[in-house]
């Protein structure tokens, strides 16, 4: 069986943009995702060392971890399309 797609999303509280972005990803992934995937949630106002670690700029930030290369995209993640042709994910893969 094929190693699942690892995806990480990383948040700053529940502000407005974090919200929205996790609720874009879940869509995505049960639009276009077969389920074959693990997703966590990274809140860095909990452990804001991993954002230095795990360098992270901006957020709310999606990192594809699986299957290498690493992909990251920055944003609410509101343009599926976008979204899945960065992070070649899905049906764009």
């Amino acid at each position: 069986m094929d190693k699942p797609t690892e995806l990480t999303l990383y948040i700053a509280g529940q502000t407005p943009k974090s919200v929205a972005a996790i609720r874009n990803l879940e869509r995505i992934c049960a639009e276009h995702l077969d389920a074959n995937f693990v997703v966590k949630v990274v809140d860095l106002k909990e452990n804001p060392k991993l954002a230095r670690e795990h360098n992270i700029v901006a957020i709310p930030t999606l990192v594809r971890q699986l299957p290498v290369p690493i992909q990251k995209i920055i944003g609410d993640l509101s343009d599926t399309e976008k979204v899945l042709v960065h992070l070649q994910l899905g049906d764009a893969a």
